[in-house]
């Protein structure tokens, strides 16, 4: 299992990497692996008002529908259109091309209070 230093993790698997102020979100290594082969993406709207732990879309396996959780509170201010055609991208590359937003946070003392990588992998047992 994949867990890169230098991003932030919640316990509902996700990823979000600091941007200039943003902050990138995507689903990590192994949520991807525990879905199975990504069929549909359904992706937030830009300009849509999230909340920390509300839903920020969907993700549509082979095996089940999974709901993506907001890991933190903020303005969605763009979404990886990309996904719409190649959903498998979050298979192949989760921590690249499979990326699913950038939020404009509301606060960014949220992102400092997601685990790092080491606090992460002890909740996956990897």
């Amino acid at each position: 299992m994949d867990v890169p230093e230098g991003l932030r993790y919640t316990t509902d698997h996700e990823w979000v990497r600091s941007e200039d102020g943003r902050v990138r979100v995507g689903i990590t290594d192994f949520a991807q692996d525990a879905l199975g082969d990504i069929v549909f993406v359904d992706l937030p709207s830009v300009g849509s008002d999230v909340s920390k732990g509300g839903p920020l879309g969907e993700v549509e396996s082979t095996k089940s529908v999974s709901q993506v959780y907001a890991p933190i509170s903020g303005k969605v201010v763009e979404v990886n259109e990309g996904l719409r055609d190649a959903p498998e991208d979050m298979n192949a590359e989760p921590y690249g091309k499979g990326w699913i937003c950038l939020i404009e946070p509301a606060d960014q003392s949220e992102v400092d209070g997601l685990l790092d990588a080491a606090a992460y992998k002890s909740t996956t047992d990897a």
